[in-house]
């Protein structure tokens, strides 16, 4: 299951890391607990929206341009988790009847078939 919590944690870790920040520099300019900022970017706190904007305030960063980029998370876990839960198939082969081609000389043969779908076996 993708937890939209944890990709958002990822995001807001990202963005802090980029700009060479600490945890205890985005809380203090944000007004939030150290402990509290740390849990929200680990996913597992859900973060409300009016703390979303104190973070995305402290970061200098577009509420629009963190969601954008957690959108595109999103996007390509649920790729990812649909791709994995598919089945390989295995590539189906067309069925030939058996032909025996005993007594007929060699240069008499002539198989028209494609290459793939011939299994030849020497008698």
């Amino acid at each position: 299951m993708i937890l939209l919590r944890r990709l958002l944690g990822d995001v807001l870790r990202r963005q802090r890391q980029r700009q060479g920040r600490t945890l205890r520099e985005v809380s203090s300019s944000a007004r939030v607990s150290l402990g509290y900022l740390s849990e929200v970017e680990r996913g597992q706190k859900e973060a409300s929206s009016e703390l979303l904007s104190a973070i995305c305030d402290a970061l200098d960063v577009r509420m629009s341009e963190l969601m954008r980029e957690v959108s595109d998370e999103l996007s390509l876990a649920e790729l990812a988790a649909s791709a994995a839960a598919e089945p390989v198939r295995a590539p189906v082969r067309p069925m030939l009847n058996s032909v025996s081609v005993a007594g007929v000389p060699p240069e008499r043969v002539t198989i028209k078939a494609p290459a793939e779908a011939v299994d030849v076996v020497a008698a």
